[in-house]
């Protein structure tokens, strides 16, 4: 059985929000894309050695272990193959384009709480987003 999540007013606009975000036209080609990146075996394993890949070379260089050049030149290789794909090509970008909506979302949210009161633009213009954003 599942729990009965009480109808709130913030939960009420939260899904507003939701139904919103996924009646634009933007939405629909985004999940076009995924959903054919997600139907290409070969795009995908692919996808998964480069980024395997990239989180090895990424561990040696932290722990300060010399970088293999050729190591790094066919991981260059398999990278340029990758975004040389059409299908990989579009599932990143609608990948960055769902993180920038989060991103925006979150950075509206986080603003109300930190200013008790609906953010303007100026707001968001101030230089920072907050201690340890990282956004620039």
């Amino acid at each position: 059985m599942a729990p009965v999540i009480e109808q709130t007013p913030i939960l009420q606009k939260t899904r507003e929000l939701c139904e919103t975000i996924v009646s634009q036209p933007d939405f629909a080609d985004i999940k076009r894309r995924i959903d054919s990146f997600m139907a290409d075996e070969s795009t995908k394993n692919h996808y998964q050695s480069v980024v395997e890949k990239n989180e090895l070379l990424q561990q040696k260089q932290q722990t300060g272990e010399a970088l293999d050049e050729d190591e790094v030149s066919a991981f260059e290789k398999d990278r340029e193959s990758l975004l040389n794909n059409p299908v990989a090509k579009d599932f990143m970008d609608a990948q960055q384009e769902m993180h920038d909506v989060q991103q925006s979302v979150n950075q509206y949210v986080s603003k109300t709480f930190e200013l008790a009161r609906l953010p303007t633009e100026e707001d968001f213009s101030s230089g920072s987003c907050g201690s340890g954003c990282g956004c620039h």
